[in-house]
């Protein structure tokens, strides 16, 4: 965009003052360094149980304090998981890969160094491909490496306190080529980042609970340049909507910068929400800044291909495959395919009932399952996996409703009870004499009833009041405790109308 500026030169005769057009176009470069929390039940060097809610400082021992003399172990799970994270994103993965001590002092590491990967990180390479105006657009990953998370500070009025609760809790952060060049490329690759990860099983991914957060890198460039701005580091966003306002604001900032002959500084800034903008906190540091050496108490992470091929047989289908397979193989729409497929485990129900179902069937259980199920789902607050229906149970539902055994509203009246109690829809229907009344003669009785009883209504009708009709379909339904069809209903009441 142009930028304009005012500018004064003191000449001979006085201070004249310019309005200079930068008419320079310039674009972002955005990286994403995330930092993800893997799905472990201890800590990456200790034993200490991971857990949320604790009073603080109760989940540590002498690893995780760092005191003198204590020895870390790796844990085996940690590591298996960030390579199934490097295989579902498409990374290389290293067969030796080494710990490093990046040293610093602060009071969330009580031993003054964070235990993390530096020269030899377990994935390298890789990307993620994010949907964008244009068209698909590749998101490169630079490596993913493993470390140990810091404590956490919390902040009173007075004083502030250490919880070492979360120190030593497995991180792995994905780096992020800077091929990012909006905020909302930047959300698209999260939230395609978050669905294979969840996908795969290696992390919640819970950003109000910090499983996952950002440090956001942003410059700019002139249009056509190829050297990279100068970066400013956002640190710890840990919100898609606090990421994309912090990049639109400090985008904005930048090229104001620029506009104004002001230097751009490398440095890290933390957004700040209220004022909604983002404020310096410090110089940017560089590597060499933390003294990185190779940790000596650990030994290096040596992975054969056999045991790499054996995880990544544990991988899941990955979610834009899924949608593609579930359009083509049940017949229903892409948006309901991308709906169902966001979470694995709507997804995974979805498919143990279609087991066996036609397209057509596959249809009717899709909008089922899109309408009224997921709506029981946010009225009762429970997952689809915590409900008390079966898959079975629900397909069963579909292929009595297909057949004709069971009308419309019955399959609306058992819906919620099997959802909330379980049960065989198929033995329910016949306990309780829910099969619906299909019979034309027996049909045809109900709706003579019902004209009998209404003259007003066949006056209504008569006189062209053609919504009477729906009137007398009501009718029957109420004669037939809702058992008939109403599809059936609507043509032999229409039929005998038109014929008085």
């Amino acid at each position: 965009m142009a930028h304009l500026s005012r500018i004064q030169i003191d000449g001979m005769r006085g201070g004249w003052e310019f309005d200079i057009i930068y008419s320079m176009e310039f674009e972002n470069t955005i990286g994403l360094e995330t930092h993800v929390q893997l799905k472990t039940k201890t800590k990456m060097f200790c034993s200490c149980l991971l857990k949320t809610g604790c009073e603080p400082n109760t989940n540590v021992c002498p690893v995780c304090l760092g005191y003198p003399g204590a020895l870390p172990v790796m844990n085996k799970e940690a590591v298996k998981l960030t390579v199934m994270s490097g295989l579902m994103l498409g990374c290389r993965i290293n067969p030796h890969a080494t710990f490093d001590r990046k040293n610093y002092f602060y009071p969330d590491m009580a031993k003054d160094y964070q235990i993390s990967e530096n020269g030899s990180p377990l994935c390298i390479g890789g990307g993620v491909t994010i949907q964008t105006p244009n068209g698909p657009k590749f998101i490169r990953i630079n490596h993913i490496h493993l470390e140990e998370d810091a404590a956490k500070i919390n902040h009173y009025a007075m004083t502030s306190g250490v919880d070492f609760n979360r120190g030593g809790t497995p991180l792995m952060e994905i780096v992020s080529e800077p091929d990012l060049s909006s905020a909302d490329e930047a959300i698209a690759y999260l939230t395609a980042l978050k669905e294979m990860l969840v996908y795969a099983g290696v992390s919640d991914c819970n950003l109000e609970e910090g499983n996952m957060r950002s440090d956001v890198n942003i410059s700019i460039r002139p249009v056509g340049e190829t050297k990279l701005g100068t970066k400013v580091e956002i640190k710890n966003m840990n919100s898609f909507s606090g990421i994309h306002a912090a990049l639109e604001h400090e985008a904005r900032r930048q090229r104001e910068c620029m506009a104004h002959s002001i230097p751009i500084v490398q440095e890290t800034r933390r957004w700040d929400g209220e004022a909604m903008e983002t404020a310096s906190m410090r110089s940017k540091e560089n590597a060499h800044d933390y003294r990185y050496f190779p940790e000596p108490d650990l030994v290096p992470v040596e992975l054969s291909e056999e045991l790499i091929e054996e995880w990544r047989k544990q991988l899941p289908e990955q979610p834009e495959a899924r949608r593609a397979r579930m359009v083509d193989e049940y017949g229903i729409a892409e948006y309901d395919a991308e709906v169902l497929s966001q979470h694995k485990e709507n997804a995974d129900y979805f498919e143990a009932a279609a087991k066996g179902l036609d397209k057509k069937a596959a249809k009717t259980l899709c909008n089922l399952y899109m309408s009224d199920v997921m709506a029981l789902m946010n009225a009762s607050g429970k997952s689809i996996g915590e409900c008390a229906m079966k898959p079975e149970a629900l397909a069963s539902l579909v292929k009595l409703s297909v057949a004709g055994t069971i009308n419309g509203p019955t399959l609306k009246e058992l819906l919620p009870e099997i959802f909330e109690k379980g049960g065989d829809p198929e033995a329910i229907v016949k306990e309780r004499g829910l099969g619906a009344v299909s019979d034309t003669s027996a049909l045809e009785a109900f709706v003579d009833q019902a004209i009998a009883a209404n003259p007003k209504s066949v006056a209504d009708f008569k006189a062209g009041k053609k919504a009477a009709a729906g009137f007398f379909v009501g009718q029957v339904m109420k004669l037939s405790k809702g058992k008939a069809d109403p599809k059936i209903v609507g043509g032999i009441v229409a039929r005998k109308l038109s014929a008085l």
